[in-house]
């Protein structure tokens, strides 16, 4: 029995999805063993999967990722299956104010995309801001702490705290991560 996903994304990431000759379209079908079926005119993806319904949710996620403003290469990081992808809606927050939606994105992005770039240093995520959506790739404990950066930011805390944040953060991984090696070369 042949499983089904629809997604739809915006219809200019329909060419970025597809890829020059078709190529990350390909991709996608070959990494996750899927069909992809794309509607250009409205932006409709089908995936079609009938072997492992885990790697038909996993292209469904690559495909959004990609419609999210993740470039190929960055989305295919989802083929790990410790990476997750995660969305925050702004308009859930802020509702159709086009006018805070777009102040909001630039205290996220920043002045020549530092803070973007802040972000996805200190958390090991990557991060995209496009359309109404801000989106990260990454584990589960990236993800956490660059889904708490990105709410301090949009609560109006200033780039120095969140900086501050951030450093804190990376600094109890790093140690965590020390602890963990440490303990496996006693094992």
């Amino acid at each position: 029995m042949e499983n089904v996903l629809r997604i739809i994304i915006p219809r200019e990431r329909i060419g970025v999805l597809l890829g020059h000759n078709g190529e990350i379209k390909k991709r996608v079908e070959r990494i996750f063993k899927v069909k992809l079926r794309i509607d250009s005119e409205d932006g409709n993806v089908e995936i079609l999967s009938d072997i492992d319904p885990t790697k038909l949710i996993s292209a469904r996620e690559t495909v959004k990722a990609i419609g999210r403003g993740f470039s190929p290469d960055r989305a295919f990081a989802l083929s790990n299956e410790e990476n997750i992808l995660d969305i925050i809606d702004l308009r859930e927050t802020f509702g159709k104010n086009e006018s805070e939606i777009k102040r909001v994105k630039g205290r996220i992005i920043g002045r020549d995309g530092k803070i973007r770039r802040m972000l996805e240093e200190f958390t090991d995520a990557n991060i995209s801001v496009y359309g109404h959506t801000i989106s990260a790739i990454g584990d589960y404990d990236a993800i956490f702490i660059a889904r708490e950066a990105v709410r301090m930011l949009l609560n109006g805390k200033q780039h120095s705290t969140v900086h501050k944040f951030l450093m804190r953060k990376r600094r109890e991984r790093k140690k965590i991560e020390k602890t963990e090696l440490w303990e496996k070369d006693i094992a």
